[in-house]
């Protein structure tokens, strides 16, 4: 497989790097992943991407790559065996890991180097490593390298060959593969990258055919012109080759399958982010474009074809064999809005909605899905808490169970596959998935620099305590690294840096987290010197730091060819430290420890681990390495260049033998790379036989027996020094051991005590086991131990610790839950609301499940099964319904409840006010809302000129106001996520009359019934009065009212000079203006244009509005009359219309509304609904001011309880002249309005 890595320099350190490797299968992002010394800014950062391949499929790596650094990080060894994979499926540290390469990217900066070590600023040109200043002398390279150049008969040499790029000396990035598999070629993609413009404006393509010792060109065989942005490799094929143009200058393919001989060019219609190889089918591909869209190819890339819009990034996997029906099954996350996804499967060539699978009933939160082996996960948040569910084996989905009071901090869930690589601000993560069980970090509530890991069950379902307050830290993209460890080659076998009372310390687990120790620190030091440290209060600290990159982390590594071999960097003493660092080795799987340098080198295996290689971290040119063929005792010093390198990075030849490899580098900050070819086969004397080999016991302090076997391994004996190759393979014999207690762990619900023994936790119940029994059927009934997974003892304790099978007892359920499966308490109207259903305990074959959905429906199940998939209601009125299940055996039942928010989307409000009001009268302001009904609403008002709002849940509010003059009322209402509002202003005075006005009909042709036009015309109409009748501007006030036909309303006011105040003045006044106005208006002489040909006639309804209050101290018996009159009339109106269903001929048109509270009823055919018999009455006859017609709009119901008109086509002797009336009951104003009609001039009287 091929991995990706990054170096990168300091500013004083003169070319060492940084590597960032990204190790993840999952993503193929090409995101750009800097060290924490490199700045955006560096003109001379440079790249190199070393690019390796494994001989078996996409997750096992073969190759070797390794790089220098600084103190901090540094280049090292490892392997898939020892580091498997540590980036987090999703984050952008995964991108190579998903297309299936690796690229160590070099970042140097040799420029400022130089300059800054001429100028001898201070604090520059330190060494990072060593902690002091350089001389100039130094930096260019030390005295023992100085003296090394000329001939030396002692000095040993090792075989090697260099090669320059001549050409490239401007590029900063590299991407080298090297297929390996007795493959002599090697491919090497060398780029300038713009920094500034992001962007890559030069590259060249370099192909080798004898092990890297010679390059050819090949830039012209991809076209002169052609840009290279990536190179990407087959893992099932290493012959074939994709190269990835730079999209800025075009978007193409060019495709290979001849390890890079000869290409052909295939354009392209989107841009590639990443890509995800098949793991097994080597031609199958997926690929993620910039805008969210995800492309198929079963031709490496030749054609693509669509398969889903709005895919998460980074949330589509393939299918697994064995495990999906499938082999061209996707597994992707879609986005639907925000805050929710689902969960689909897709088949590869026929995505379409027949053909899409979910598995999960209901929405998960986005970028929640992870698929990892045999198991999926997503996630649900409720009430901000969230809920985690895992599918094993592709099996229902089933909420995880974590220890009652495990509380991660936040709501995410994001895989770090494979160790310790996670992402920032996320606290559960699922670490590892192998050997059929989950491995979970969370950080808890009360934690935040460490994590707690659980182990689960092999359902992954039941977790259990592992280790606490694990030791986390920031990566270099702000990702979580958690320092967990799993040594290669030895199963079971963990190494783990806990914080306790402040301190770092470094323990070790053989059998999967059940147990945990500190380490023995050596007894010697380097110099032979005795070192006095005694456990617990001394002892040996590794850093774990695995990354992304674990060859920059150059911290620890293992392989699982040398089993028992582990080279990490660390401290002796009371904590881990990052000062006095020294390399230490075991060769007994961590029993015994030996200092093997005493300051930071980077160790890789060579032959499989038969021989270890070091180099030195420094900042300085280097020409020699060391050899270890007795697993580090001894050390050899060999030279490998006659001159010394700045050394970039370094590639070992993929494959079983690694004996060949490659330094890559430079002499000086202008030059061009230099490949430096080593070759390793001369030193060594012969092939290895049986006699070279010698048995190694797996031990820990002298127990033979680990996850219940013994194992006897077969190794090199330090003396022989000799070639492994191909053929070897690790030998190793088993004998089963008999069960003690440490082969058990403590199950779920059950806490290990300070004497070792398994005890419930307060908060569980053992009776509770029992959940999923049917009755007739068995179950296994705790202990409170469970043996360790992969553990394989016998016999011993097993009977004693393992559950008992015994029958399930009748018992009646228990623990009902009732959710939705959007995990939310609200609902929209209309759409598919899917209740989920789980029970805890009892029999669920035998234990019914009804479901009152709370709007007359129910529903009835016969078990708990066959409801698994969920219960799918769509609610049809607005409104909280009280949600119900029960389940009921013949023990018992047990009740469920939820109140479930049925709304709908609030498009508008309008805030009804009178357009004048009396001083220190109470008046009603109403906030009409559209739709009417649209759930649980918040009213806040804003009225005059107070600074605090007055909040209610009523949409009517009574108000006053003390002082004369223009007042500002403003509603907010809130519903849901929607804030609304609407504004009006009030004139206050203590006196006015006001009159109905009403026009010809041809205004209403031209009356779209909206706010601002009705402003607008009633300027116009109050101008018109005016100029008709001389009265003064600011003694008029006029308001076109809402609706059809067009009406309106006017105000006088008296003059306050010409009454003084008093009302007897007042009210003559006023009925003088008013009489005045009413007889221009009765003789048409209110008049005004439209437009132009449109003549609009103002008239006044004989029978005038009432005041809102009346002034007159004494009061009119024939007005009296005519308003009791009216009343009466009124009052038959209504009574007509409530019984209209008797009286044949009479049409009544009316605007209804149910205020009828909804029953909680259960039909006795839950498939019906039982509807209200008063659901089609009115309840109210009122007029408000609304700008709202009567029409209904989408899906929600309307209902306006604003205003009624009643319109009869009828003649009678009282209304003889009359073609028809309309009569409006005003709720404000406490009048009742009848206005004749004319069937042609409009209007007559009223």
């Amino acid at each position: 497989m091929e991995r990706e890595v990054n170096f990168c320099p300091k500013w004083f350190s003169t070319l060492w790097v940084s590597l960032l490797m990204m190790l993840c299968l999952f993503h193929a992002a090409k995101a750009e992943i800097t060290c924490r010394s490199c700045q955006p800014g560096n003109k001379w950062r440079a790249q190199l991407m070393l690019k390796f391949d494994t001989s078996k499929s996409a997750t096992g790596l073969k190759g070797e790559v390794f790089g220098n650094g600084d103190g901090t990080e540094r280049f090292g060894a490892a392997s898939a065996e020892s580091q498997q994979l540590h980036c987090a499926a999703g984050s952008r540290e995964c991108a190579s890991g998903r297309v299936g390469y690796s690229e160590a990217r070099l970042k140097r900066n040799t420029d400022n180097l130089r300059a800054k070590a001429q100028n001898q600023d201070p604090g520059e040109g330190t060494s990072s490593a060593s902690g002091r200043r350089l001389t100039r002398s130094e930096l260019r390279w030390s005295g023992e390298e100085r003296r090394a150049i000329g001939p030396r008969q002692e000095e040993l040499k090792l075989n090697s060959s260099t090669f320059a790029l001549t050409g490239d000396s401007s590029h900063n990035q590299a991407m080298v593969h090297w297929s390996g598999q007795n493959s002599s070629v090697i491919l090497m993609l060398t780029k300038l990258f713009d920094f500034n413009l992001n962007s890559v404006t030069e590259s060249s393509l370099w192909r080798s055919t004898d092990y890297g010792a010679t390059y050819q060109k090949l830039n012209e065989k991809v076209g002169a012109k052609t840009i290279l942005s990536y190179l990407y490799v087959s893992p099932n094929n290493k012959r074939k080759i994709m190269l990835l143009t730079d999209p800025e200058v075009e978007s193409s393919l060019l495709i290979s399958s001849d390890e890079g001989a000869t290409y052909q060019k295939y354009r392209l219609n989107f841009y590639i982010l990443s890509l995800l190889f098949h793991p097994e089918q080597e031609d199958w591909i997926l690929a993620y474009s910039h805008d969210q869209k995800l492309y198929s190819s079963v031709e490496f890339g030749r054609r693509w074809q669509l398969v889903h819009e709005r895919v998460a990034p980074n949330r589509f996997y393939w299918s697994k064999m064995g495990l999906d029906k499938e082999p061209g099954l996707i597994h992707l996350e879609t986005s639907i809005s925000e805050g929710q996804a689902l969960y689909v499967t897709c088949k590869l060539q026929n995505c379409t909605d027949a053909n899409k699978g979910k598995p999960f009933p209901g929405y998960i939160d986005p970028n929640s899905l992870v698929v990892q082996d045999e198991y999926v996960f997503v996630q649900v948040s409720t009430a901000g808490r969230p809920i985690y569910y895992v599918s094993a084996k592709r099996d229902v989905f089933t909420p995880m169970k974590l220890p009652k009071y495990t509380l991660p901090k936040a709501p995410q869930l994001l895989s770090a596959h494979y160790k310790v690589l996670l992402a920032q601000s996320e606290d559960l993560h699922v670490i590892s998935t192998d050997e059929n069980r989950v491995v979970a970090a969370v950080q808890e509530w009360n934690q935040n620099e460490t994590y707690t890991l659980y182990v689960s069950d092999t359902s992954g379902v039941y977790y259990t305590l592992a280790l606490e307050n694990v030791v986390s830290s920031m990566g270099p993209e702000g990702n979580v690294m958690v320092d967990l460890y799993e040594v290669a080659g030895i199963k079971g076998m963990f190494l783990a840096n806990k914080k306790t009372d402040n301190q770092v310390k470094t323990y070790i687990t053989y059998n999967r987290g059940r147990d945990w120790r500190l380490l023995q620190a050596p007894s010697k030091d380097l110099r032979g010197n005795s070192i006095h440290c005694v456990l617990p209060y001394c002892s040996l600290h590794l850093h774990l730091h695995v990354s992304a990159n674990p060859y920059t982390s150059g911290n620890i590594a293992s392989r699982d060819s040398v089993p028992g071999i582990i080279i990490a960097s660390g401290s002796i003493g009371s904590e881990l430290t990052s000062s006095n660092v020294s390399v230490f080795i075991t060769s007994d799987a961590g029993n015994t420890w030996r200092q093997i340098f005493d300051e930071e080198y980077a160790v890789l295996y060579l032959d499989q681990g038969g021989a270890l290689v070091a180099i030195r971290h420094t900042p300085l040119p280097i020409r020699h390495l060391w050899l270890s063929f007795d697993e580090g005792q001894q050390w050899n010093k060999y030279s490998f260049t006659n001159t010394p390198l700045f050394v970039d990075g370094v590639l070992g030849e993929p494959g079983e033998e690694t004996l060949i490899m490659t330094i890559f580098g430079h002499v000086s900050h202008r030059s061009e790379w230099q490949l430096v070819k080593i070759d390793f086969r001369s030193i060594f004397n012969k092939r290895c036989t049986e006699a070279d080999y010698q048995t190694w016991h797996l031990h820990n302090q002298g127990e033979p027996c680990l996850m219940g076997v013994k194992r006897i391994y077969w190794k090199l004996k330090p003396t022989s020094r000799c070639v492994m190759g191909t053929m070897y393979s690790v030998s190793m014999t088993s004998g089963p051991c008999d069960c003690t207690e440490a082969d058990f762990e403590c199950d779920y619900g059950y806490e290990r005590r300070s004497d070792g023994k398994c005890t419930p936790a307060f908060w569980f119940h053992p009776s509770s086991v029992s959940r999923s029994c049917t009755t007739g059927m068995t179950f296994l009934n705790s202990t409170g131990y469970r043996k360790v997974v992969s553990n394989n003892c016998t016999a011993g304790v097993s009977v004693e610790y393992t559950a008992k099978r015994q029958q399930c007892p009748i018992q009646a359920p228990k623990g009902l839950h009732l959710v939705t499966s959007e995990g939310m308490l609200t609902a929209t109207l209309g759409t598919n609301v899917t209740f989920l259903v789980f029970l805890e305990e009892g029999d669920g074959a035998r234990t019914s499940i009804t479901l009152d959905f709370g709007d007359g429906h129910a529903l009835t199940y016969s078990n708990v099964s066959s409801i698994e998939d969920g219960i799918k209601h769509i609610y049809k009125a607005v409104g909280i319904y009280r949600v119900t299940a029960t389940g009921e055996n013949s023990l018992g039942s047990e009740t469920a409840l939820l109140y479930l928010h049925v709304t709908c989307q609030l498009e508008y409000i309008h805030l009804s006010a009178p357009f004048v009001a009396v001083r220190n009268k109470e008046l009603n302001l109403t906030a009409v809302l559209w739709p009417s009904q649209v759930g649980t609403v918040t009213y806040i008002w804003w009225i005059g000129n107070n600074t605090e709002p007055v909040i209610t849940l009523e949409g009517s509010i009574a108000c006053m106001f003390s002082r004369e003059g223009i007042n500002t009322v403003t509603v907010q209402v809130s519903a849901g996520n929607t804030i609304l509002q609407d504004r009006k202003t009030i004139a206050v005075h203590e006196y006015f009359r006001s009159h109905l006005l009403a026009f010809s009909s041809n205004l209403d042709d031209h009356n779209p019934d909206v706010a601002e036009w009705r402003l607008d015309v009633s300027r116009v109409i109050k101008n018109a009065l005016i100029q008709a009748t001389g009265v003064r501007e600011d003694q008029l006030l006029v308001t076109v009212l809402p609706g059809l036909p067009t009406t309106a309303e006017f105000f006088l006011l008296p003059d306050k000079q010409l009454t003084e105040g008093k009302p007897e003045k007042t009210s003559a006044h006023l009925d003088q203006l008013s009489e005045f106005l009413l007889s221009a208006l009765n003789q048409n002489l209110v008049q005004f244009t439209l437009r132009p040909g449109v003549q609009v006639t103002v008239y006044a309804a004989h029978l005038s509005a009432a005041p809102l209050v009346d002034t007159s101290e004494n009061h009119s018996g024939s007005a009296m009359l005519m308003l009791l009159s009216v009343v009466v009339v009124g009052l038959a109106v209504f009574v007509i219309y409530k019984f209209k269903r008797k009286i044949p001929g009479l049409n009544v048109y009316a605007q209804m509304q149910n205020e009828k509270e909804q029953e909680m009823m259960s039909p006795a055919n839950p498939t019906e609904a039982t509807p209200s018999s008063q659901q089609d009455l009115a309840h109210s006859l009122e007029i408000l001011d609304t700008e709202f017609s009567s029409r209904p709009i989408g899906k929600c119901p309307l209902w306006f309880d604003t205003y009624l008109w009643l319109e009869f086509n009828l003649f009678s002797p009282l209304l003889s002249s009359c073609h028809h009336f309309k009569m409006l009951f005003h709720k404000t104003h406490h009048v009742v309005f009848v206005v004749c009609f004319s069937e042609v001039n409009g209007p007559i009287h009223g």
